[in-house]
């Protein structure tokens, strides 16, 4: 993604296409793993929502914790950035699903 700030077109295309990769990732062959999927919690989260300011879950609650955690990981990252990383990371996995399957 380019430095200069995205038309209002850019970023209705981008929106588009964002929410058409949050679908597809719901229909991969073989689910991502853990850290992966936290990675794309993370990233649809700051997309949509923006920063993390709900409370840090409690020290027992080890699927809460880490998806606060994804999600913080995040911090300040512009949400159409977001949806940029999150876009080319479901087209990394849809590849290596492809790959997979040719084998």
């Amino acid at each position: 993604m380019s430095a200069a700030p995205l038309t209002e077109a850019e970023l209705e295309q981008l929106k588009a296409q964002f929410e058409a990769k949050a679908e597809e990732v719901k229909v991969l062959p073989k689910a991502p793993s853990n850290e992966v999927k936290l990675q794309l919690y993370g990233l649809f989260k700051q997309s949509k929502v923006g920063n993390n300011t709900t409370p840090k879950p409690g020290m027992l609650d080890f699927k809460g914790k880490a998806m606060w955690e994804a999600w913080t990981a995040q911090k300040d990252k512009e949400p159409a950035k977001a949806m940029d990383e999150y876009i080319k990371l479901v087209e990394k996995l849809q590849e290596e699903a492809k790959a997979e399957a040719a084998e």
